[in-house]
């Protein structure tokens, strides 16, 4: 029998746990191959106590490489730029195409800017985290910087932009300017408005005591070097301003030919094929469940990655999928920056303090450190 072409797409929390139950479990007549513009990929969840100077750069990174040579995977050292669906071709950055027989997509979201004005030209994007943690090192020098900026912005109350600020200020407390720098939140969403009430109010006690000001229903309609103005008129200072809001699917999956949803996500099925060829799968950022908006967070992508291993292996054994069913109340767990963490789970339960820290770490190192052997 010939081979069959598995194309993996981006190294994202499910690709890489595709690779390692590939690499325990070999699959007789798959080929593998992963296609990816960067050979290591970081864990979104740990990326805040990097900021803060809790987690080196290696501590919060897997090695694609090594690990798609445990399973003897192929690797494209660059990026997908399209799909040639009735060809069943990937499209790669250098005009070159790659055949499969079975497509996965894991490549997560780019930041929406089309809606604030000099946000592409001024803002700094939480994603992609390459291109971030690069940035952010010009702008803060590594090690506790000599010199910082003297007002940060971030723009978005989401989980994400709470955790940066507080990751900011841990990070800024050893710089030897003084006063220390002002940080602010635009929250033009409510604070964290996904999570309890309880965490809602944790969080806020928690900005409060390190200084950091929550701008309630502030919207932000334009940004430039030195600041940016509210859809109220008025200017906020800022010069480091970071986009912790909103993002789209990759451009070029709107010429895929494959159904997306408003946001350009790729629509999929339980299975986490997508409702529009069978020989595509999308998981984490990149896809929406049909019928279940999910957040956009990693432990989706991390539970989404064993079912969509098994369904590869189905797919090529000819056996019917499985389904993906997401849980119905996710755990959030957020760090301060300090050595300590709030969770959250469901409409009551929040708790706060170091040992929720360390369960944090205990999870995230685990999940990163599983992948280093086989």
């Amino acid at each position: 029998m010939a081979e069959h072409r598995v194309v993996l797409v981006g190294g994202g929390h499910s690709h890489v746990q595709v690779l390692r139950a590939f690499a325990r479990q070999p699959q007789p007549l798959a080929r593998l191959t992963l296609v990816s513009d960067s050979l290591e990929a970081p864990y979104s969840g740990m990326l805040p106590g990097h900021i803060a100077g809790l987690y080196s750069r290696e501590a919060m990174h897997i090695d694609l490489a090594a690990l798609a040579a445990r399973c003897g995977a192929d690797v494209v050292p660059q990026a997908a730029v399209g799909i040639d669906r009735p060809g069943r071709r990937v499209v790669l950055a250098d005009g070159s195409h790659l055949p499969y027989d079975t497509l996965s997509l894991n490549i997560g979201i780019t930041p929406d800017l089309s809606s604030v004005t000099g946000a592409d030209r001024f803002a700094l994007a939480l994603k992609p985290i390459g291109r971030l943690l690069a940035k952010l090192e010009g702008a803060l020098g590594s090690g506790p910087p000599a010199k910082a900026p003297g007002q940060i912005l971030v723009i978005g109350g989401g989980p994400a932009g709470v955790e940066v600020a507080l990751a900011l200020r841990a990070r800024l407390a050893g710089s030897e300017q003084r006063p220390h720098p002002w940080i602010g939140i635009a929250a033009g969403r409510g604070l964290v408005p996904r999570l309890n009430p309880h965490a809602r109010g944790k969080l806020a006690r928690i900005l409060a005591r390190k200084d950091i000001e929550v701008l309630p229903s502030c919207r932000i309609t334009e940004v430039a070097a030195d600041g940016a103005k509210a859809e109220d008129g008025r200017w906020i200072a800022s010069d480091l301003t970071i986009m912790a809001t909103a993002a789209r699917g990759q451009p070029w999956l709107a010429g895929a030919d494959l159904p997306l949803s408003p946001d350009g996500s790729v629509l999929v099925r339980p299975t986490l094929a997508s409702t529009g060829d069978d020989a595509v799968f999308a998981t984490g950022d990149c896809a929406e469940l049909v019928g279940q908006r999910l957040d956009k967070a990693g432990v989706y992508a991390v539970r989404q990655g064993p079912v969509l291993a098994q369904n590869l292996r189905r797919r090529i054994r000819g056996e019917p999928p499985m389904a993906y069913r997401p849980q119905a109340r996710a755990l959030a767990i957020l760090s301060t920056g300090d050595g300590r963490a709030v969770a959250s789970w469901g409409d009551r339960i929040a708790v706060e303090g170091r040992w929720v820290w360390w369960w944090k770490d205990w999870i995230d190192r685990r999940f990163v450190e599983g992948f280093s052997s086989p």
